[in-house]
Formats: C-alpha cells, sequence, structure tokens
C-alpha cells in the first residue's frame, strides 16, 4: 500500500509538471513573444517550442509511464499497448509539426537551418524517436513478430527511451537558453538584457528547470523495480504482440 500511494503522488506531481510546462512554454510564446501564425514569420517559430515541449517532452513523458500505471495490472495488457503506441505517435506528429515550423520561418527569412548544438541535439532526438517508434510497431504490436525479437528488441527499445527523453531535455534547455539570448540583448530591441532577469528571463529559466523537474519524476518511475508490471520484468519476457491472446 506505501509503494501504492507512493506511485500514485509521484504520477500525480508527473502529471502536474507536465501541465506546467505546456503552460509556461505557451504563455511566454503568447505574451512575450507575439502569439502564432503560419507565415513564416516569427510567429510561426512560437510554434515550435510549444510543440516540441508538448510533444517530445510532456506527451512523450507520459506515455513512456503507461505501464507503470498498477490499476492497468492484471488486465488485458493490449488496450495498454495501443495507448502507449497512440500517445508516443502523437508525440512525434506534434514534434513533426514543430521541426516544420521552424524550418518554414527559417527559410522564409534565409536563416541558415541546422547550425547549432541545440538544432543537432533535437534533430537528433526526432530521428531515433521516429526509428523507436516504427521498430516498437514492428517488434511489439505485429502478430508476426517472433518471441526471439521481441526479447532482442526490449532492453534496447527501453534503453533507447531513456535516452531520447535525455537528448530532448537538453534540446529544450539549450533551446530556451538561445531564444533568450537572441531576444533579450538590452538595447538593440529594446529590452532588458537577459544577464538583468528581467520577466521573461524568469518564465524561459522556470521553463526549463520545470522540463528538468519532469524529466527526472519520469526516469524516477521509470526505474522503480517495484512499480514496474509485473509481466514486464526481466525474468517474464514473453508477452504477446497485437492480435495475439493475452490472458494477464
Amino acid at each position: 500500500m506505501r509503494s501504492l500511494i507512493s506511485f500514485y503522488l509521484c504520477y500525480l506531481l508527473c502529471l502536474g509538471l507536465g501541465l506546467a510546462c505546456v503552460v509556461c512554454v505557451c504563455l511566454w510564446n503568447s505574451r512575450w513573444r507575439g502569439g502564432f501564425a503560419w507565415d513564416g514569420s516569427s510567429h510561426q517559430f512560437n510554434w515550435h517550442p510549444v510543440l516540441m515541449v508538448a510533444g517530445l517532452v510532456v506527451v512523450y513523458g507520459i506515455g513512456a509511464v503507461v505501464y507503470r500505471i498498477p490499476l492497468t495490472w492484471g488486465q488485458n495488457k493490449l488496450p495498454w499497448k495501443l495507448l502507449h503506441g497512440a500517445l508516443m505517435l502523437l508525440a512525434l506528429i506534434l514534434s513533426i509539426i514543430g521541426l516544420c515550423a521552424v524550418f518554414g520561418n527559417h527559410n522564409a527569412n534565409n536563416i541558415p537551418n541546422l547550425y547549432s548544438l541545440h538544432s543537432w541535439i533535437g534533430i537528433a532526438a526526432t530521428a531515433l524517436f521516429a526509428i523507436q517508434w516504427v521498430m516498437g510497431v514492428t517488434g511489439f504490436l505485429l502478430p508476426c513478430s517472433p518471441l526471439s525479437l521481441r526479447q532482442l528488441l526490449k532492453p534496447l527499445h527501453v534503453w533507447m527511451g531513456g535516452v531520447i527523453l535525455s537528448l530532448t531535455i537538453a534540446a529544450c534547455i539549450s533551446g530556451i537558453n538561445e531564444k533568450l539570448f537572441f531576444v533579450l540583448k538590452g538595447n538593440t530591441n529594446g529590452s532588458l538584457p537577459y544577464a538583468k532577469l528581467p520577466p521573461e528571463a524568469v518564465l524561459g529559466n522556470l521553463l526549463g528547470v520545470l522540463i528538468v523537474a519532469f524529466g527526472l519524476v519520469v526516469f524516477r518511475i521509470l526505474s522503480n523495480h517495484k512499480w514496474q508490471r509485473p509481466d514486464s520484468r526481466p525474468e517474464d519476457m514473453t508477452y504477446s504482440p497485437l492480435l495475439q491472446d493475452e490472458n494477464e
């Protein structure tokens, strides 16, 4: 019972931090960056941080811990497989649209693409995520997937999931810092410099802290073996793919 209470407190904290991340990034780009559009302007760029934080951080993190919810234990695993896959697909779609937003803005304004460390990390995270999703569907959902393949893929799938979330957090932190340095230059654009910590800088820094906190809570949930779904522990890797009977 104590472990159960601890899990749900941690899970509620995860949801709360995720919601706070989305609220902060939306507030930042609507209040201080002028809102949203899809016309090649800086307002189109504003979709980029919102969609990347919402998709690659929040939806991805929540999708990663679906199997840890104790209410799902002892039930047919298929609906939770589908939910996990659907959440990850939603995260991937949001991240792809977020990339389209920034590439469209850069191309419309003759700004070079993929020159910063932030962009390299972000592209790497998104590419690995796309590969991970395809491998997950192929290995764990298709009925033709052999047990030996699933046994081989599962440790890699779990490890890659953690790597992708780590890369995503690194990309978000570097992106927030990069954006704040670009827009808070002091006298050049009428704003206070970043070093003076104006309200926009405080909100941006707070967003970064929330993202890190969210990631740490997700990793805490995933690393606690007591919160693993019983049939997902290393000693039992014989769960079935999509369309195959699951009487758990």
